[in-house]
C-alpha cells in the first residue's frame, strides 16, 4: 500500500538457486516497494515472504559514510555481513574500483558511487541480491562488470531480483511487470 492505493496483489514468485527475476514497470508502480517488502523493510498487507539465505539490498542510494575512504566504508558493511578485507577486495575488483580505495565517498562521481554500492552487495557474501535500478548511472564498461558479477553470482547458486528501467542482461529471468501508477 502507498497511502490508500494498493500497489500490487496476487504476486507469486519462487526462485531456485541460480534464479533471477526482472521487475519492470513505470515510476511509482511499486518496484522499490516490492524489493523493500522482500528485504523485510516493509510488511505485506496480506500474504508472506519466505526465503532461505542471507540477502543484500542494493538500494538506489548506497548507505555509505560519505566521509570515509571507499575501502573503509565498504569494510564497515563487510564486517556487519561477517566478512572482511577479502570480501571488500572482491567487490572493489568486480566493479573496477580498486584504484579508488582511498578516495573519500564524497569525492566519487555518480557512476563511481553506484559502482561502490554494487561492490558492497558483491562483497556481502549474501546468497540473495536485491538490486534497485542497478544500471542507473553506469557507463557501458561498468554495466558489463555488473552483468558479469550477476552471471558469476547466479552460476555459483546465487539469486538476483532486479528492479529496473534500464536494459540488464538477466538470461532466463522470470519477468514481472508491476502495474501502471494510478
Amino acid at each position: 500500500m502507498r497511502g490508500d492505493r494498493l500497489l500490487f496483489s496476487g504476486l507469486d514468485l519462487t526462485l531456485d538457486a541460480g534464479g533471477a527475476a526482472l521487475v519492470t514497470g513505470p515510476n511509482g508502480a511499486g518496484k522499490t516497494s516490492l524489493l523493500r517488502l522482500i528485504a523485510g523493510l516493509l510488511r505485506p498487507e496480506a500474504g508472506r515472504v519466505e526465503m532461505d539465505g542471507r540477502l543484500a539490498f542494493g538500494a538506489i542510494e548506497p548507505a555509505l559514510d560519505r566521509e570515509l575512504p571507499l575501502e573503509r566504508a565498504l569494510l564497515y558493511w563487510a564486517r556487519i555481513d561477517g566478512g572482511g578485507a577479502a570480501e571488500v577486495a572482491t567487490g572493489l575488483a568486480a566493479m573496477g574500483l580498486a584504484p579508488l580505495a582511498e578516495v573519500p565517498i564524497r569525492m566519487l562521481s555518480t557512476g563511481q558511487l553506484k559502482r561502490a554500492g554494487l561492490a558492497r552487495v558483491i562483497g556481502s557474501g549474501a546468497e540473495i541480491w536485491l538490486l534497485d535500478e542497478p544500471a542507473n548511472g553506469l557507463d557501458t564498461e561498468a554495466r558489463g562488470r555488473l552483468e558479469s558479477a550477476i552471471a558469476d553470482h547466479r552460476a555459483s547458486g546465487g539469486i538476483v531480483i532486479a528492479a529496473t528501467h534500464q536494459p540488464l542482461a538477466l538470461p532466463d529471468a522470470v519477468e514481472m511487470t508491476i502495474g501502471a501508477a494510478g
